[in-house]
């Protein structure tokens, strides 16, 4: 049977389950990834496993989101995440070296592995041939400990590429384009994988640009060949010996077909405040900004910068407008600043961060409220920026340095210059100083987790009763984000390893009393409705631990996002969808539901009928768990069954 990379990647790992769209299986993770809003929460995750050292090929920590140290909290997490990677044997990238997903792609990657990590970006590795995919926090705990990834089996989703980018068209157009055809939904239970003769203009680095959003699209991940561009980018970083070719067979299919003719493409921009919202930045130009800002996982190449400084070279960045330079690794910005792009930058007026997620996740650089921001960030979710009421732009680097020119949203074709040719450096430096390697097991069996003031336990979670009757705490729509949900930003992220205080900002952008009500269901339960693609946007598990901290047991929407309808499932929460999707219409916030024999109804079959109180109707409902996940969910969560396994 011809295979395409995909099949190819899950058939080499596969160690349950059949290869059935739909149908669960179980993956051997090679490598895992965690950053630092995420991460603090996996490590206590593996103490409580008791787990001595880590399972996998390489895991590594990165330090990237929460660099602001404007107390203790910050760099008292981040010594408790050093002193964690030494103890349980993973990689530690320290403060400053850069966003995980690049500096992961330079340092670590290998085609033809697997890797999870705690960030829904993750799949931006997919660039180099691997079967990388965003999960929660605790399903890379377990990778880490050796436990394989259980995830629905996806369809192949390819998309052929053809043609070559025009002049001020980059890789961020690719999957704009995808995103304006398919909107935030278009790839959910799907693995997008690239392929054609297109693939040969565009570098290891625009691929990553491409996979890292295909999290927007709602796709499990993201898959590229293996080809000579992979070897000749892991030979620039002194890794050619990691490289293995690996491509589809000649008469490989796909499960959907679709194809993107690149000699097409015009420059796009997504507007507020949507990554699906996408049109021609023709159709927004003009538009005043307050703020142009560069970087992200999602353009952290050489390229993506040194683009932006070719434009603005010799000239001033427009009154009023802030230009934000946010280096994406030490070695990018270590390699910009010798080719001489650094100066260009500097007397435009731009502004120069530490190199990290900063204003992406919310962490500094927030805009002025009622003033545009124009981002060449992956998102631009309600309240993400960290300005409440934000006004965010999503575009490529050509459209953001063209617009921080004029003041205002500019086709970058109208400049009156020529296209900027961009080549890499010819000697580029690589550069592993702050990349700490794993210690040797004897060595870390002895060391102490530090552990400052700021971090507390995981609370006793209880078994899912078999009768409950909740309130519905919340009414939502469609495209609630996990943004939503439990922001992050300067104010939020600090308490991410204090579960108690974290929760204290659940549901605030969309409802400021949900936690008071909250404390006050806590013993008794309530739950929340939703319309579709319920949780969509960021891994954080925070997401589902919050709410469930304060008494969140039923999740009941049109249908969910990936990661965290598993995040759910992970601690306790039961996620169900409308049989009848009418029926969203009969319910309203302070409804009454009752659940009746709910232990055994989930067991024998995955459609049941729910009451409201008072009324005496009846609503059809359904799941989606697998044998496995229901014994998960009947013990609350996962932390309580593998308790139970290892008694």
């Amino acid at each position: 049977m011809a295979l395409n990379v995909t099949q190819k990647l899950i058939k080499d790992h596969l160690v349950s389950g059949e290869m059935t769209p739909g149908s669960e299986i179980g993956l051997k993770i090679d490598q895992t990834l965690t950053q630092d809003a995420t991460g603090t929460m996996v490590m206590l995750e593996l103490e409580a496993m008791n787990l001595d050292y880590a399972k996998t090929e390489a895991s590594a920590q990165y330090v990237d989101h929460n660099l602001i140290q404007v107390d203790n909290k910050n760099p008292d997490d981040h010594l408790f995440l050093e002193s964690a990677a030494k103890r349980f044997g993973l990689y530690y990238s320290r403060p400053g070296n850069g966003v995980s997903h690049p500096v992961h792609m330079q340092r670590l990657a290998k085609p033809g592995k697997t890797l999870l990590g705690s960030d829904s970006h993750t799949c931006a590795n997919g660039c180099m041939g691997m079967l990388a995919m965003g999960a929660g926090g605790i399903d890379v705990a377990m990778a880490i400990a050796g436990e394989p990834f259980y995830v629905k089996m996806p369809e192949v989703w390819g998309v052929k590429l053809t043609g070559d980018l025009p002049e001020w068209v980059s890789a961020k157009d690719v999957i704009f384009e995808l995103l304006r055809r398919h909107d935030v939904k278009g790839g959910v239970g799907k693995v997008i994988e690239y392929y054609g003769p297109g693939l040969k203009k565009l570098s290891a680095m625009d691929r990553h640009v491409i996979a890292n959003m295909g999290a927007e699209l709602g796709a499990t991940g993201t898959v590229f060949p293996s080809d000579k561009e992979v070897k000749r980018f892991l030979k620039e970083q002194g890794r050619e010996e990691d490289w293995i070719e690996l491509k589809g067979d000649r008469r490989a299919s796909y499960d959907v077909d679709e194809e993107i003719n690149m000699d097409e493409l015009v420059p796009l921009v997504a507007k507020p405040s949507s990554p699906g919202n996408v049109v021609p930045v023709t159709e927004v130009e003009g538009e005043p900004i307050y703020q142009s800002y560069i970087g992200s996982s999602a353009n952290p190449g050489f390229r993506d910068f040194a683009m932006v400084a070719e434009i603005v070279k010799g000239k001033q960045v427009a009154e009023g407008v802030s230009l934000d330079i946010n280096p994406t690794s030490r070695q990018m910005l270590t390699n910009f600043v010798q080719e001489g792009h650094m100066a260009s930058l500097l007397q435009a007026g731009s502004r120069l961060h530490q190199a990290g997620c900063n204003g992406c996740i919310g962490m500094g650089q927030a805009p002025a409220t009622g003033r545009n921001s124009l981002r060449t960030t992956p998102r631009n979710f309600p309240g993400r920026s960290g300005t409440r009421e934000d006004s965010v732009y999503l575009c490529g680097p050509e459209v953001a340095a063209a617009s921080a020119l004029t003041g205002k949203i500019t086709d970058p074709r109208k400049l009156d210059m020529e296209y900027p040719k961009i080549k890499n450096p010819k000697n580029p430096k690589v550069d592993n100083n702050l990349l700490d390697e794993p210690i040797p097991q004897g060595q870390a069996r002895h060391v102490e987790l530090h552990k400052g003031p700021n971090i507390a336990s995981i609370p006793e979670m209880d078994e899912l009763p078999n009768q409950l009757e909740v309130s519905i705490l919340l009414k939502m729509g469609d495209n609630i984000s996990t943004d939503e949900i439990l922001a992050g930003g300067a104010r939020v992220l600090p308490f991410r390893s204090n579960l108690p205080e974290i929760s204290k900002f659940t549901f605030e952008i969309i409802d400021e009393s949900y936690y008071d009500r909250g404390m006050e269901t806590r013993e008794i339960g309530h739950a929340v409705v939703g319309g579709y693609n319920y949780g969509q946007g960021s891994s954080r598990e925070h997401a589902a631990l919050a709410p469930r901290f304060l008494g969140l047991r039923v999740a009941l929407v049109k249908d969910f996002a990936r990661i965290h309808w598993q995040n759910l499932v992970n601690f306790g929460i039961l996620p169900i969808t409308f049989v009848h999707e009418e029926d969203y219409q009969k319910l309203e916030q302070g409804d009454v539901l009752e659940f009746t024999n709910l232990r055994e109804k989930i067991q024998h079959s995955n459609q049941f009928k729910i009451t409201i109180k008072g009324t005496g109707e009846e609503i059809e409902v359904e799941h989606a768990l697998s044998a496995r996940q229901i014994d998960m969910m009947l013990h609350g969560g996962l932390i309580n069954w593998m308790k139970q396994r290892q008694v």
